[in-house]
C-alpha cells in the first residue's frame, strides 16, 4: 500500500468528527488526554487495537514535545494518512489555543478575573479525578506481568523521590524491556482481557491500517519540506519586524523549546520560566504560575501555556504594532514552532516503527517505555495533586532524595471538597468527562463567588 495512494481505513468526515469531539476532552495533561483517546478510539470506536494503540504511545513517549498531539497525528495517520494525520493532529490543540488565546485577552484586558478563578476552582479538582482514572485504566491495559508492574513503579519512584532526568527514566525502560525480550520473553505477553469487561476487538484489521515504504527521497522530502513550514513564519517575523523585535525572539526561543522537551511540559517549564522571567522580561514569575493554571484548565497540551507567556511578552513589547495586535501574533506565532515539529517526527519515524512491530528487541524496549509510561504519568498526577490541593509546596532533599512535600497549613478545603465530589462522579455515579467538568465548573463558581 503506497502512502497517498492508500483508502482512507474509515471516513476521512466521519474521522474529523471524532477527532474534533475527542479535542474538546482533552483536559487534565498527558493522562487525561491519553484515556479519552483510548477510551474513543479503542473502547468506543474499535478502530485500532489496545496493542497497536500502546505501540505507538511508546515510540511517540520517545519523542520531543507533546506526546499525547503526537499520538493522534500517528493514529489519524494510520486510519487516514497524511490527511488524517494532519486533521487530528491540528483539532487536537484548536480547541486549547482558542480558549487560552481567549483567557490572554481576558487576564490582560481586566486584571480582576474572580469569575474565572472561581471557574478553575472547580476545574482543577475535576481534571484531577479524571487524570486518576486514566493511570488506573493505562495500569490495567499495559501492565501484564508483575515484571511490568516492577518497572512502572521504578519510573515512578526515579522521577518524584530522586528527580531523575526523564530521558534517563525512558533509557533504562528501554533497556528493561529489551532484557525482558532476550532473557524473559514470557513476561511481555499481555494476557487477553476478560470476556466480561465490554472489551471486543477491533473492527479493522492491523493489516488494513495505514503504511509507507521508507526511502532516502521520502524522508528528505519530509525534512525539507517540514523544517521550511515550520520555520517560514520567523523567517516572516524577521522581514517584517526586523532581527530585534519580540516575534523573532519568541519564534527561534519557542522553536527551541520544540526540540527539548523530552518528559513533557513539566519537565522543561522551568527553563521557559527562568528564561521568559529573568532573561526576556516577557512577564512576571507570578504570571507564569496563573499562565500555568490557565494552561491546566484548558483543553489540550499542557505546553500551551507558552502561548500565554508569548502573548504577555508582545503585547508589552509591541514595536510599531498595536499591542493587541502583536499579542495575537506572538500567541500564534509561538503556537506554530511549538506543535509543527510534531507533525515532522511522526510522519517522518511511524513508517519505520510499523516496519519493527516485529522485531522482538524492539517490541520488548517500547513495552518496557509503556510500562514506564504508567509511572510518569502516575507522578505527573502526584505533582498535579499537590499544586491543586495546597496553595504551597516545598522541595525536601536529603542526599539524593528529592521530594515535592505540600504545606499542609495551606491545604485548600474547597478544591479538596470538590475533588471529592469529583472522584464520586468519576469512580461512582460513572459520568462522562464534559458533563463532570461541567459540573464541578458551576460548583466552583458557587463556591468561589458565593461561600
Amino acid at each position: 500500500m503506497t502512502e497517498d495512494a492508500a483508502r482512507h481505513v474509515v471516513p476521512l468526515g466521519e474521522a474529523t468528527r471524532t477527532w474534533f469531539g475527542i479535542s474538546l476532552q482533552t483536559f487534565g495533561g498527558p493522562a487525561g488526554q491519553i484515556a479519552v483517546m483510548q477510551r474513543t478510539l479503542v473502547d468506543e470506536r474499535r478502530w485500532i487495537g489496545e496493542r497497536r494503540f500502546l505501540h505507538a504511545l511508546s515510540y511517540c513517549m520517545m519523542l520531543p514535545g507533546p506526546e499525547a498531539q503526537q499520538l493522534a497525528i500517528y493514529i489519524g495517520w494510520l486510519l487516514n494518512g497524511w490527511a488524517g494525520g494532519l486533521v487530528a493532529g491540528v483539532l487536537f490543540v484548536l480547541p486549547g489555543v482558542v480558549s487560552l488565546l481567549a483567557l490572554s485577552w481576558v487576564y490582560v484586558a481586566h486584571g480582576d478575573t474572580a469569575l474565572v478563578s472561581a471557574l478553575f476552582l472547580g476545574l482543577a479538582p475535576a481534571v484531577l479525578a479524571v487524570v486518576v482514572q486514566a493511570v488506573l485504566r493505562l495500569a490495567r491495559r499495559a501492565l501484564g506481568h508483575r515484571a511490568l508492574v516492577t518497572i512502572a513503579v521504578a519510573a515512578f519512584v526515579a522521577l518524584a523521590v530522586f528527580g531523575l532526568p526523564f530521558p534517563v527514566v525512558v533509557v533504562g525502560a528501554a533497556a528493561a524491556g529489551w532484557g525482558l525480550s532476550r532473557w524473559r520473553p514470557g513476561t511481555l505477553v499481555v494476557a487477553p482481557r476478560h470476556a466480561d469487561d465490554g472489551s471486543a476487538p477491533p473492527l479493522i484489521p492491523d493489516d488494513a491500517l495505514h503504511r509507507a515504504r521508507p526511502s532516502w527521497s521520502r524522508n528528505v522530502l519530509i525534512v525539507v519540506s517540514g523544517v521550511v513550514v515550520w520555520m517560514a513564519p520567523v523567517a516572516g517575523a524577521y522581514l517584517l519586524f526586523g532581527g530585534e523585535s519580540v516575534f523573532v525572539d519568541q519564534g527561534l526561543f519557542f522553536a527551541g523549546t520544540a526540540l527539548v522537551t523530552f518528559g513533557g511540559a513539566y519537565a522543561v517549564l522551568a527553563f521557559v520560566a527562568q528564561r521568559a522571567v529573568e532573561v526576556y522580561g516577557w512577564l512576571a514569575g507570578g504570571e507564569m504560575v496563573r499562565g500555568l493554571a490557565l494552561a491546566e484548565s484548558t483543553p489540550g497540551p499542557l505546553i500551551m501555556v507558552v502561548q500565554f507567556v508569548a502573548f504577555l511578552g508582545a503585547y508589552r513589547n509591541p514595536g510599531d504594532l498595536d499591542p493587541w495586535v502583536a499579542g495575537v501574533v506572538g500567541s500564534l506565532l509561538t503556537v506554530w514552532v511549538i506543535f509543527a515539529p510534531s507533525f515532522l517526527f511522526i510522519f517522518l519515524g511511524a513508517p519505520y516503527v510499523e516496519r519493527l512491530r516485529g522485531n522482538v528487541a524492539l517490541s520488548g524496549a517500547l513495552t518496557g517505555i509503556t510500562a514506564a509510561v504508567v509511572g510518569v504519568i502516575a507522578n505527573l498526577a502526584v505533582y498535579f495533586a499537590l499544586h491543586t490541593l495546597f496553595v504551597e509546596t516545598t522541595r525536601w532533599t536529603a542526599g539524593p532524595v528529592q521530594l515535592l512535600v505540600p504545606v499542609w497549613s495551606t491545604l485548600s478545603w474547597q478544591s479538596g471538597a470538590i475533588a471529592l465530589v469529583a472522584a464520586v462522579m468519576v469512580f461512582g455515579l460513572r459520568w462522562p468527562v464534559l458533563r463532570t467538568l461541567a459540573a464541578c465548573a458551576l460548583l466552583g463558581v458557587g463556591v468561589g463567588l458565593f461561600a
